[in-house]
């Protein structure tokens, strides 16, 4: 299905920069938030602030943020900068609050998008409030969560509506605080064409070394806007210290952005990538035709070892197929990781055709 969603301000289709929101991951002072909500203004490309104000954390003890008390304070920052703010909610509390200090937006953060029963309390509350809403993706890698959040919402008439990209928690190590596993925003905007989605670089970095890094990948994979944390003293905030840029840092990232266009150019230009994706489309028929070919053989295989009582996984000719497929790979010049994971995929599927073939031998699985 899909989504009824309007572009709210800031984010207008024909904008020539990606909207952009920023701001301390939590607003600790009057002081603070004016001092940001100033130099913020001041430096450009920025087009909302942010500040989280209701602010649980994974363990207590930490700083939770100031709540109600904080809302002044950001309603003053509005009126001395003329941007429009932001704030995280989690409770339907919340929306009564943000509506009486006047408000602007606001976004469900991770920990609660991946709770449908408050989600919906949410989506009631937000109901004929008319207040733009910003959705992050769930904790963990489930595209069904974020996208049932972003339904649930949408079916009690909030149309102004997009998705944030903050990466996802895992149990491997890596360089990111949260892994992007970039092709869950990429599916989700697959399924959802018209809704746009802000990529989040502060929480999946967790560091501002790599921030310039995935804020540019957002926008070469036409994400519509960044949602970054910034803050005038970064080294003594009272949370998420590592990941919150200078005012003038932030500047800098922004004015550096290379931002693509989706109109494909006219003339030449425009010939000859219709010619490369011709050609990619006869590779990309050929290759389901050999994989189908494939298939027919794995299912003649599994008729085989049926007749002959073998188990189905051969844990000895799966290593022999990854080594040659891997060595062939390095010997094309492609990513053996990538043919890895490509045929872990192949495999799986065969197997699929193998344990049918097992439950019921006179079916044909193919045709």
């Amino acid at each position: 299905m899909a989504l009824a969603v309007q572009p709210f301000s800031g984010m207008a289709p024909s904008s020539p920069f990606p909207f952009v929101i920023a701001g301390p991951c939590a607003a600790e002072s009057r002081e603070q938030v004016l001092q940001i909500a100033r130099a913020l203004a001041l430096n450009g490309g920025v087009h909302a602030l942010r500040a989280g104000i209701w602010k649980p954390r994974t363990r207590p003890g930490s700083f939770e943020g100031l709540g109600e008390a904080a809302l002044p304070w950001l309603k003053e920052a509005s009126q001395l900068t003329g941007l429009p703010v932001w704030v995280e909610v989690a409770h339907p509390a919340h929306i009564g609050l943000v509506l009486k200090h006047g408000i602007q937006g606001v976004w469900i953060g991770a920990r609660t998008t991946v709770n449908p029963f408050m989600v919906e309390e949410l989506a009631n509350a937000l109901a004929d409030t008319n207040l733009p809403v910003l959705v992050k993706n769930p904790v963990n890698p489930d595209l069904e969560l974020w996208t049932g959040a972003l339904e649930r919402l949408n079916r009690k008439g909030i149309q102004q509506l997009a998705a944030v990209h903050r990466g996802f928690s895992g149990f491997e190590k890596t360089v990111y605080r949260n892994t992007p596993n970039w092709q869950i925003p990429i599916e989700l905007k697959r399924r959802f064409p018209e809704l746009p989605i802000l990529c989040d670089p502060s929480h999946i970095c967790g560091h501002t070394e790599l921030i310039p890094e995935v804020a540019q990948t957002a926008l070469d994979l036409g994400f519509d806007g960044l949602m970054i944390e910034s803050h005038p003293d970064p080294t003594h905030a009272l949370s998420d210290a590592r990941q919150q840029l200078k005012p003038e840092q932030l500047a800098v990232i922004l004015q550096a952005l290379v931002v693509r266009s989706f109109k494909v150019p006219e003339g030449m230009a425009s010939v000859r990538l219709n010619e490369l994706r011709g050609e990619i489309d006869q590779l990309d028929a050929a290759l389901v035709h050999l994989l189908a070919q494939r298939l027919q053989t794995i299912e003649a295989i599994g008729k085989h070892k049926l007749e002959h009582e073998l188990p189905i996984f051969q844990p000895e000719r799966w290593n022999q197929v990854l080594l040659q497929v891997r060595a062939l790979a390095s010997e094309l010049g492609v990513e053996p990781a990538f043919i890895e994971r490509l045929f872990h995929s192949i495999h799986q599927e065969s197997i699929e055709k193998q344990k049918a073939v097992f439950r019921n031998p006179a079916v044909q699985t193919h045709g």
